[in-house]
């Protein structure tokens, strides 16, 4: 029999796809009999939820509160802390970051005052801490020292894999494991039940379209696009939209749909940890970013049978096969994409030939159980005695 192993996470604790990933594969791992310590700087989301478990552990970072330190950022400088007390007390095997900038920074910190005694250091690149934040010429050589540093990089496209080794100048004979993410198919299933829509709807007619978006609504989300193919559509087709989540986007969308006297249409729900009902009750998920690396949200709606009207960019064609799951256009054409929602509403017989191929290729390609092998995996690889770097 195996030996369980003892391994932390360091995420960012909201409600962004990076913080979703880690914590279930932190779950994932307690369920199989590893001890899992969590290391951030509040609970992480999803482990509000999950109840307490004798193989979860929550550490929380602080940060000091002397005068001198309050005009400073010492977050890394306290995780960096908190990764080495936690790794004394625990004896870690690996500490699993996701984030280069400041999680992956953080951990090299600890490594060096550890020394020997230091556990492997696995990072999980997402998308805008490298395409975005990491490449930032403020940021850029720290971010790639981070990732050089690491025992293990994983990112969860191709796309990313790329992105990282052509915007830090890295060869691309460094490893970076690609895993992608994976859903709960259990809990992202193809029920249909309307009743919850028209809870939102009480006016809510059949078969009237319902759309969906669920982001952090930040610009690089296009909201305003969304809502613009929401009214594109709406012109042809009446159809309704519902918006889960929240940020700075979020305002000037409620503005322009009340002055356009479309408010009563579109229901705006702030962030939800529950949506997976709301999901399988739509018919299209839209996702018009103009950058992805892969698109979680967009993930659980395949798996709930919705096909997926998205931009052609970035991760995106890995999740979505266009003609089979959904349909893609190029960044910011509008007039495209409401096409291509209509094009799937048109008849029922379409919408469901779709809706079955998105559930079917969900299945064959992104489940847990596979993804969380290769973690655990690669875990055990590094615990063994695979060479640092």
């Amino acid at each position: 029999m195996t030996e369980p192993l003892n391994v932390a996470i360091t995420c960012f604790p909201t409600f962004g796809g990076s913080g979703m990933v880690a914590t279930e594969i932190g779950l994932a791992m307690a369920d199989r009999g590893h001890r899992v310590h969590f290391i951030a700087k509040d609970l992480p989301v999803r482990l509000r939820f999950h109840g307490i478990s004798r193989k979860v552990y929550f550490h929380e970072v602080t940060e000091s509160d002397y005068p001198a330190l309050q005009h400073s950022n010492t977050y890394p400088i306290a995780l960096a802390s908190k990764m080495i007390e936690v790794a004394s007390y625990e004896r870690l095997d690996v500490l699993h970051v996701h984030y280069a900038v400041p999680h992956a920074t953080a951990a090299w910190m600890a490594r060096e005052v550890l020394g020997d005694k230091a556990p492997r250091i696995v990072t999980t690149l997402h998308g805008t801490d490298t395409t975005l934040v990491g490449v930032d010429p403020s940021y850029l050589p720290i971010t790639r020292f981070s990732i050089l540093r690491s025992d293990a990089v994983t990112t969860p496209s191709d796309f990313l894999r790329r992105a990282t080794w052509e915007g830090f100048g890295i060869p691309d004979s460094f490893p970076i494991e690609v895993i992608f993410n994976f859903v709960d198919t259990q809990r992202y299933a193809p029920v249909r039940d309307r009743a919850c829509l028209r809870v939102l709807f009480p006016d809510l007619r059949e078969p009237e379209p319902v759309l969906i978006h669920v982001s952090n609504f930040r610009a690089v989300k296009r909201i305003t696009d969304v809502v613009s193919i929401f009214m594109e559509v709406h012109q042809q087709r009446p159809c309704r939209l519902v918006m889960i989540g929240d940020g700075p986007e979020r305002s000037p969308a409620e503005r322009r749909l009340r002055e356009a006297g479309l408010e009563d249409r579109v229901a705006f729900l702030g962030k939800q940890d529950r949506f997976e009902e709301l999901l399988a009750a739509s018919d299209v998920f839209l996702l018009p970013s103009e950058q992805e690396s892969f698109g979680l949200a967009a993930l659980e709606a395949l798996s709930c049978g919705i096909p997926v009207v998205g931009s052609d960019i970035g991760g995106i064609p890995e999740l979505v096969t266009p003609g089979v799951t959904g349909l893609l256009a190029p960044v910011g054409d509008i007039q495209a994409m409401a096409r291509h929602v209509l094009t799937l509403v048109e008849t029922p017989e379409r919408w469901k030939g779709y809706s079955r191929r998105a559930r079917e290729q969900v299945l064959e390609r992104f489940q847990l159980g596979p993804a969380i092998d290769r973690y655990e995996a690669l875990y055990r690889r590094l615990a063994a005695g695979a060479p640092r770097r």
